[in-house]
């Protein structure tokens, strides 16, 4: 894999010694750049939890990913650039079930630094810069994120609703009302843990990848999301819905906003 064919894809010009500052303007360089996406899902190709593999789709070809593809390659990044970055298992919060996904729903980083931080460039509509353990927050244009305790070395990523942070008691500790985003443990993991759960995400019919096409993009104004049928631009807070009906309308909308072209 080339590290500068990496910094190139995601228009970063300059390496500095690991930082904060540093770290922050890969993760928001990365979000403009390299969109979520779970194109390959259920029928267009195999997602294979292989570095080589994944480097290849995202920075040959010009593609995105999902969770464990995005913040997979990117730990290589992170770690290339000399960081000290652990891979993480979180669990999503299903807001229709009320209750978590199981382990390895999801992957995010942990990165330490002089402190510890909070970092994720795959999933999708969240947080954009890094976030402080094990109680920081963060404000940018897509809303505000805290973080919480779950005791032990169980914390969860929530997200601001209607103004103050709504966060109930619940059998599984603290589940945030809604807008809780995923439950994690601080207990470093390798790729090869998540390989039974990205099975899992293509091939079970419960899972919702194989239900939908979706590709999204955060913008330094909002983000722009492309859906089965439906292509939604945020811009500073206003939502245009824009809907159509066929296979060929969504090809062309993925080339022009996305620059993806799909075989």
């Amino acid at each position: 894999m080339n590290l500068q064919h990496y910094l190139n894809r995601i228009c970063v010009k300059k390496i500095y010694s690991p930082s904060y500052e540093f770290l922050a303007e890969l993760q928001l360089k990365h979000l403009y750049f390299i969109p979520f996406e779970d194109l390959d899902i259920p029928f267009r190709g195999r997602i294979i939890l292989d570095e080589e593999r994944i480097y290849k789709k995202i920075i040959e070809n010009n593609r995105g990913g999902f969770c464990y593809e995005l913040n997979g390659l990117f730990h290589w990044l992170l770690t290339q650039l000399g960081f000290n970055v652990d891979m993480l298992s979180a669990r999503v919060y299903n807001n229709q079930k009320e209750e978590l996904g199981p382990e390895f729903d999801h992957m995010t980083l942990l990165v330490h630094l002089d402190k510890d931080y909070l970092v994720d460039v795959g999933f999708g509509d969240s947080f954009r810069k890094p976030i402080q353990m094990p109680d920081g927050g963060c404000e940018d244009v897509s809303g505000k994120y805290k973080l919480r305790s779950a005791g032990g070395n169980i914390f969860q990523l929530c997200k601001m609703e209607n103004g103050k942070w709504k966060m109930e008691e619940r059998h599984s500790g603290f589940v945030g009302e809604e807008k809780l985003q995923y439950q994690f443990t601080t207990v470093p993991r390798k790729f090869f843990d998540y390989e039974n759960m990205c099975v899992f995400q293509q091939d079970d019919l419960n899972s919702h990848f194989r239900t939908r096409m979706l590709c999204t993009i955060a913008t330094p104004n909002g983000r722009i999301t492309l859906s089965n049928n439906s292509l939604t631009i945020t811009e500073n807070g206003n939502k245009t819905k824009t809907e159509f009906n066929s296979e060929k309308e969504f090809l062309l909308l993925l080339k022009k906003h996305f620059g993806i072209e799909l075989t």
